[in-house]
């Protein structure tokens, strides 16, 4: 009789007790448990190796001695146990859910530790990070910017310390976007305290993400290496606010590292917090004033990804767009507008800009028409042709 297929990314009680057993060893660093893992494929052949094969994987002989005598299992069950109680899963470096991009770094932890919305590890992500004391102009960029590109599909990571990264999570929340909190702790302890109510609604809404154990206090050297995992798993990072040598600016130097794109917001040049952005920007970090400088710069297969998320968030059908999904737009306040300029054109018959306008007049002056209709070319909703003149894409 044929075995049952599990379901995607299962793994049994064994398996996973095998896994948090090799996290908890004392002695094994991430580089090497994850060397282990690519030479013997499963913790459990790991658990099952001599010690002479264990000491020719490149082990130092007390660690190789620590895995022969399985010294961690007691740890390990206690581990089990509360993440039952909290809810938690693990995700192995093996899982297919585990994130594509945080895979290929230099060194990717061997597990991670989930709490809410698994599936948004295979979404397309952008890290936003910045100072835990930004001025308000520092607050509201991140607020603005968070808040309209999660509407344009990206999902926001940061890491839901004070200042910028509690400014992007809860922009994220309130527009009803997509957003990972990877924390420099176990996902079942909360730092800074008070954002304890702001955690419990991304653990509902978004996701609480660690490499950590369950228990893991909040100590200072955790949250430099948190940020590896913060730009691995992104298309790039988003610097707001922060000091010459702030962790935004260790983050977005990771970023660099693991090849991904960097960019920042240009801020006053007398302050302090503008240093770090500022100095991205003179090293070539791409600037910032709006979500489109962010989405211009993706891969074009990233940006065909959000332009089909956002046409299925439309769901326009023979032509005629739907009222109840236009709140889905990327446009922030221009949402209304939007699709009246999409009523206003046609599938099969170019309208005019000047025509455009003169249609909308009653809606919106001619920069704002034009500037929506900007930002529609990009997400893939109309097409401009030659001589000024606009065609509505056909959805299927």
């Amino acid at each position: 009789m044929q075995a049952a297929l599990r379901p995607e990314g299962y793994i049994t009680a064994d398996e996973e007790l095998h896994w948090l057993a090799l996290r908890l060893m004392p002695g094994l660093g991430t580089r090497k448990a994850g060397q282990l893992i690519e030479r013997f494929r499963t913790p459990q052949a790991i658990f099952q190796a001599s010690r002479s094969e264990l000491e020719a994987a490149g082990l130092a002989a007390s660690v190789a001695s620590s895995i022969a005598s399985g010294c961690t299992f007691d740890e390990a069950v206690d581990q089990q146990q509360k993440m039952a109680g909290s809810g938690v899963s693990l995700i192995s470096i093996n899982d297919p859910r585990y994130p594509p991009s945080l895979r290929n770094i230099f060194d990717p932890p061997p597990m991670l530790f989930t709490r809410g919305r698994v599936e948004l590890l295979q979404t397309l992500t952008l890290g936003v990070v910045g100072t835990r004391r930004p001025t308000p102009y520092g607050s509201t960029v991140a607020e603005k910017l968070s808040g309209d590109l999660a509407t344009a599909g990206l999902t926001i990571s940061s890491g839901m310390a004070r200042g910028i990264d509690t400014a992007a999570h809860r922009a994220v929340l309130d527009m009803g976007g997509d957003t990972v909190a990877v924390f420099g702790c176990g996902v079942d302890q909360v730092y800074p305290a008070e954002n304890r109510k702001l955690a419990q609604e991304i653990a509902e809404k978004g996701l609480l993400l660690s490499e950590l154990p369950m228990g893991a206090p909040p100590v200072p050297q955790n949250f430099p290496i948190r940020n590896r995992i913060i730009s691995g798993m992104s298309v790039g990072v988003l610097v707001v606010e922060g000091g010459e040598y702030s962790g935004s600016s260790i983050t977005a130097k990771l970023a660099a590292e693991q090849g991904r794109e960097i960019f920042a917001v240009p801020g006053n040049i007398t302050s302090k917090m503008s240093w770090g952005p500022n100095l991205l920007i003179k090293q070539r970090a791409k600037l910032v004033q709006s979500w489109s400088d962010v989405t211009m710069e993706l891969k074009p297969e990233d940006r065909r990804r959000l332009s089909e998320k956002c046409r299925n968030q439309l769901k326009i059908e023979g032509g005629e767009s739907s009222t109840s999904a236009q709140a889905s737009l990327p446009l922030g306040p221009a949402v209304g507008l939007a699709k009246h300029v999409l009523d206003a054109l046609a599938v099969d018959r170019p309208v005019q800009l000047d025509s455009l306008i003169e249609t909308l007049a009653g809606y919106a002056s001619c920069s704002e028409v034009v500037a929506v209709l900007f930002d529609l070319e990009l997400t893939g909703l109309v097409r401009q042709l030659p001589g000024k003149s606009y065609l509505k894409v056909w959805l299927d």
